[in-house]
């Protein structure tokens, strides 16, 4: 089979034959049809210690399964989140990351929607959104960005502000239904919201705070990193709230499998449509990536095995 690697931090992306992997206890072996790129994972070949392999969220077909499944059967289609090799023609895939893709649905469908909407609907239920109140979601147009755009309105949000770093994505980001869009560099982001969720960290962090009203919430689910003034929240009772989601999937499947199911939900009635920017052939990963970095794509990359 073919994979994606690479030799040491910050080398250009390889593609190589592989053996084909054998399922392990629990383990799902997949035929990948689609692979969602992200921004950790393109941090990660650019900044960690040492190489790792890419994984992410894949989507295909069970072609085997390890002793001690029985969830899965070879033929059912499933998505998942891969900690191994992800970026490769097969890949494994642990049973309690995965879930079934549902009839009428496509594989693009599945990594576009199911991963990053968890992250959006979990940061999302953090802020702990009240109907009629106001939101900001920076990095509105990347994958997990336009999913929280929409699912804020779905909550019930009177107004959702979406914040960018390109005054070009302002229209696809009012597509998915924002009220307003403000770019990053304003020197206003407009009336103060009850709540933001932020994707971004770092600088941003400051003028993110800003914008929230007396007893506001801000969720920080980036990987970004940055430093809060403790004055800047107590003068407004404002409050910080990170949150993970390896922290949900690992001690609260209960609740990680009902958003699992309210998405698929969504989906199927029309209610939240992830956009994908582009499909890129897996020989193309570096190319994938190049978009991820430099922050231009309008709603999800893919590649396709």
């Amino acid at each position: 089979m073919r994979r994606v690697r690479y030799e040491s931090t910050g080398d250009p992306l390889l593609l190589e034959e592989a053996p084909v992997p054998d399922p392990g206890p629990g383990e799902l072996l997949v035929r990948c049809e689609a692979v969602g790129v992200t921004l950790p994972v393109v941090r990660k070949v650019t900044e960690a210690a040492e190489p790792i392999p890419l994984g992410g969220e894949i989507a295909g077909e069970v072609v085997a399964v390890g002793e001690g499944v029985a969830r899965f059967r070879t033929g059912d289609r499933v998505t998942g989140l891969c900690f191994g090799h992800g970026y490769a023609d097969f890949a494994l895939l642990n049973e309690a990351m995965a879930s079934p893709i549902p009839d009428g649905a496509s594989a693009v469908d599945a990594v576009a929607l199911v991963r990053s909407g968890l992250v959006a609907l979990g940061a999302l239920e953090t802020a702990r959104p009240e109907p009629g109140e106001t939101a900001l979601v920076t990095a509105a147009a990347s994958g997990v960005g336009q999913l929280a755009v929409q699912l804020a309105k779905v909550r019930g949000a009177a107004r959702v502000v979406g914040a960018v770093s390109d005054t070009g994505k302002a229209d696809f980001v009012r597509s998915l239904g924002a009220d307003d869009v403000v770019a990053y560099g304003d020197d206003s982001w407009g009336d103060p919201v009850d709540y933001v969720l932020d994707a971004v960290g770092g600088e941003l962090l400051t003028p993110a705070v800003a914008a929230l009203a007396p007893g506001g919430r801000l969720v920080a689910y980036s990987s970004g990193g940055g430093t809060i003034q403790a004055y800047d929240l107590l003068v407004g009772a404002k409050s910080v709230i990170g949150f993970q989601m390896a922290r949900i999937a690992r001690g609260k499947p209960e609740l990680y499998e009902r958003w699992r199911q309210e998405l698929w939900q969504l989906f199927g009635a029309g209610a939240l449509k992830p956009a994908v920017h582009r499909e890129f052939a897996l020989e193309d990963a570096a190319k994938a990536h190049a978009v991820i970095e430099s922050r231009s794509n309008l709603g999800k990359v893919v590649l396709r095995p």
